[in-house]
């Protein structure tokens, strides 16, 4: 009778173990309390940060509306390509950050009253937002930190680039070619393959496309992203290599950093390493943004 307790106990225990290595990706939950909700359980912020890996998800909630950030681990990678302002060099990201796992979405704008207007040429609320100003960007940036009571802000451009390739060293985080298939931009202008794509002229509702290893949707074409940088070209030739950030104040520089690429764009300019600019009062129908928890941080 006792060796049958034992097995029975022990396929019990062996059951429970598997069952809890089936979730690679947990998701956490910020309250109103900012403590982070997982399961059930309340973890405090500064408690919770030995667990965590790449991708793992938290939900923060302002005024009805859901904003899902994704974990970005602090480490090293070499950042660039082959363009003539993307000089590859190893860059180290001291601090790990959360990133918005979508592009800020129209639902989300509304709701913080930024602006009066409509914003956007594309109309939905799971379209991102576009057709906003850099300043207009870090103005729902503040707004939203106040609802979270957590600062809010725009990637840097190192920041944008280490979560776009998600551990990956090729030209996208999904490989070396794209046509318009696995992510939205003019597929009648391919990269790396001959075979062209479909173009589907707008913009398409956030998470159309597959996500990347981190769990970061549309880092390659949809809209544009501003960072929070001032462009400068050689920028890498003398930039640090330790959380590297060309930015001083809002007079700063005359043009602003945008990444990923648009619907609008070619394939080759939705590379991980591409550059582009803007003047900072300039909106396009091609151009957005995402956000960061910048310091402090929870689980930092």
């Amino acid at each position: 009778m006792k060796r049958i307790l034992f097995v029975f106990l022990f396929l019990f225990l062996f059951v429970l173990t598997a069952a809890a290595r089936e979730h690679s990706y947990p998701e956490f939950v910020i309250e109103g309390s900012g403590k982070i909700a997982c399961e059930g359980a309340e973890i405090k912020p500064e408690d919770s940060g030995t667990a965590r890996k790449a991708g793992d998800r938290m939900v923060k909630t302002a005024d009805g509306i859901e904003y899902a950030f994704r974990w970005c681990p602090a480490g090293t990678f070499t950042m660039g390509g082959t363009g003539s302002d993307e000089k590859p060099h190893s860059v180290t990201l001291t601090k790990g950050f959360w990133m918005l796992e979508t592009e800020v979405t129209q639902a989300m704008w509304k709701s913080l009253k930024v602006q009066k207007r409509d914003s956007s040429c594309f109309i939905g609320d799971d379209l991102p937002v576009e057709r906003v100003s850099w300043h207009e960007c870090r103005e729902f940036c503040k707004a939203l930190s106040s609802k979270l009571n957590m600062k809010v802000d725009l990637p840097t451009e190192a920041q944008w680039e280490y979560a776009c390739r998600a551990g990956t060293r090729t030209a996208y985080s999904f490989g070396d070619s794209l046509n318009g298939r696995e992510a939205n931009c003019d597929g009648n202008y391919p990269y790396g393959t001959s075979a062209k794509g479909p173009y589907l002229s707008r913009t398409t509702p956030v998470k159309s496309y597959a996500k990347n290893a981190w769990g970061l949707y549309d880092m390659h074409g949809n809209v544009w992203e501003w960072c929070l940088d001032v462009y400068e070209k050689d920028f890498y030739v003398r930039s640090s290599s330790s959380d590297p950030c060309n930015w001083k104040d809002e007079n700063s520089g005359s043009f602003r950093v945008n990444r990923g690429g648009s619907w609008y764009d070619d394939a080759e300019y939705c590379r991980s390493a591409y550059r582009n600019y803007s003047v900072p009062v300039h909106r396009y129908y091609f151009l957005g943004f995402r956000i960061v928890l910048a310091d402090p941080a929870p689980g930092k």
